[in-house]
């Protein structure tokens, strides 16, 4: 065993590291550990460096100043159907603030899946339009095009804006019309997958690029993205959730708004986790038919998705219209099946993963995966996120074959995204998986290994003190301080009774960093455990003085019977 005090409880921390990583243990007396942390150092200096360098260019860079809001945009905004959340409107101030600056916005906006993220975007199109800029939305599918541009159009339907969709589900000669229209300026919105990026489409006058799930585009993709950025003011939307460590590691460096807070009306989505059973499977079906709502069944295999069609149609009796749709399939054939779909033509759609990037239809409030355990954590919760988007509850049945074994992974992942039902969860399961695709996909892919070398936590306080070496702020000493005084400092079990409770009280108090901290930490334990005890008083006045002997430089205060010796650096 080893044995840590409890005043140092912050030295611990969960190992996180993505799916399946395992980590390579360094024994305590070497020297190992260190040259580890030393080369993911040097990988930080020059992340770090380049960030810093880019934020300074940026602050130089003079972009367009848009216009304040025009009584059109009011009116606009008060048109949208639903009640914004505090998210919401807060990321909306954000990039209206950002926009109407002289400096290049470079804004990313952070929201679980479903959470209106789209909304805030629309807003921010509306508001170039009105100032006769020019808007590139670029998404990652072909699909996710398609959708975007029917939302578009049926919200700007009364304005003088025209809107056009760019992606292979247009003929070459509509292309070439389309990109005809965008370098004359006729078009003011053009949707479009990475075909926005070809050499042959120019812009009138671009005020404003949005890009959503930017870490989904290739290498050649992102140099062309540089290129279009410049000058331009620029919004990125991710459902990858960015977590708070990660945000205070950036700050000051990305413009970051993040949506916490669900939209109203909007259940939590009933998961199970199962083996195939076809009379449940009917059931399920069935029941959402009869509320007059729609069904995803997913398939992940191209080679024999019409067989599962085939399957269903005579589990139910062929009472029910069933399609599929996959990737391979004709454009012209594709897009068909899924508008034919959204129009209510059919009830189920077989279909593969293409539905994983912001397929949003109200109507699908059941989803159906078979072998849910071949698929990863993060793109099960995506999945999961296409149904349950208005304010009918939602059902999701995650299945895996009958009779099979699963590996202890995918047992992992299921029981996780089972586990993690409650609306925004997209931000806990972030402490599985979605953290280092988090940090991956705003420092870049590479950062993966350096992520599993060291855990997430550490990999993230050594790049926030480069960032702050580069910015010339002082980095506290990695010295912990020794408090070894004559009196009693711990939770007793009686009054924090759950251990998980109180070792996770422990941490938050070894974490304290400023008086702002400990007050908090004073309020919670009052109000969730009543009064404090005098050695949990100890505890936490004893945290709050190791922080402050760390960041002036006194490395240990011991007390031996009536002597106290203080020794500094």
């Amino acid at each position: 065993f080893l044995y840590v005090p409890t005043t140092n409880l912050d030295m611990v921390e969960k190992y996180i590291g993505s799916d399946g990583a395992e980590p390579k243990l360094s024994k305590l007396n070497s020297l190992e550990w260190q040259k580890q942390k030393q080369k993911v150092r040097k990988s930080l200096e020059i992340i770090a460096k380049d960030l810093v360098e880019l934020y300074a260019k940026r602050q130089l860079q003079k972009g367009y100043k848009f216009s304040s809001d025009t009584v059109w945009q009011k009116e606009f905004e008060e048109k949208f159907p639903y009640q914004e959340t505090e998210g919401q409107l807060r990321a909306i101030e954000d990039i209206k603030k950002d926009m109407e600056s002289s400096k290049p916005m470079d804004r990313i906006l952070c929201g679980d899946v479903g959470y209106g993220k789209t909304e805030v975007a629309l807003r921010a199109c509306f508001k170039a339009c009105m100032d006769s800029k020019q808007v590139a939305f670029l998404v990652p599918t072909t699909i996710l095009a398609h959708q975007h541009y029917i939302n578009f159009v049926e919200r700007l339907k009364n304005y003088p804006i025209t809107v056009e969709v760019l992606s292979r589900f247009k003929s070459e000669s509509e292309q070439k019309k389309i990109i005809k229209n965008i370098s004359n300026g006729t078009i003011d919105i053009i949707i479009g997958t990475h075909r926005l990026l070809s050499k042959d489409v120019k812009f009138k006058d671009l005020g404003l690029l949005i890009i959503d799930e930017e870490h989904k585009f290739g290498v050649e993709h992102k140099e062309r993205i540089k290129k279009l950025k410049e000058n331009v003011d620029v919004l990125t939307l991710t459902a990858t959730p960015i977590p708070r460590t990660l945000n205070m590691a950036m700050l000051g460096i990305k413009d970051l708004s993040v949506i916490e807070e669900p939209p109203e009306d909007r259940f939590p989505i009933q998961t199970f986790v199962m083996e195939y059973n076809e009379k449940v499977i009917k059931e399920a079906i069935l029941r959402e038919i009869e509320r007059g709502g729609q069904i995803f069944y997913l398939y992940n295999r191209v080679s024999d998705i019409e067989n599962v069609v085939a399957k269903l149609n005579k589990l139910l009796d062929n009472q029910v219209n069933i399609a599929y749709a996959h990737g391979q399939m004709d454009e012209k054939i594709l897009e068909e099946v899924l508008i034919d779909f959204m129009n209510g033509k059919y009830d189920v759609l077989v279909c593969t993963t293409i539905i994983e990037s912001g397929v949003d239809i109200p109507t699908v409030n059941t989803l159906i995966v078979e072998d849910a355990d071949r698929l990863g954590l993060a793109q099960l919760y995506q999945i999961r996120g296409r149904v349950g988007r208005s304010n009918k509850l939602a059902f999701a049945y995650l299945t895996f074959r009958k009779d099979k074994v699963l590996s202890e992974e995918a047992q992992k992942r299921l029981s996780a995204i089972k586990e993690f039902t409650e609306l925004g969860s997209g931000f806990k399961i972030a402490m599985r998986d979605l953290e280092i695709r988090g940090a991956g996909s705003i420092l870049g892919k590479v950062q993966h290994g350096h992520i599993n070398s060291v855990g997430y936590d550490m990999y993230i306080r050594l790049l926030s003190e480069e960032i702050k070496k580069l910015k010339g702020e002082k980095v506290e000493s990695e010295i912990v301080p020794t408090i070894d005084l004559m009196i009693s400092a711990f939770i007793p079990p009686e009054y924090i009774e759950d251990h998980k409770e109180r070792i996770n009280m422990y941490k938050k108090i070894s974490s304290i960093n400023d008086k702002g901290d400990m007050e908090e930490i004073y309020d919670e334990l009052i109000d969730r455990f009543s009064d404090i005890p005098i050695e949990v008083d100890n505890l936490i006045k004893i945290a709050y003085l190791k922080r402050l002997f760390q960041k002036i430089g006194v490395i240990s205060l011991i007390q031996r019977g009536q002597n106290i010796k203080l020794q500094a650096i």
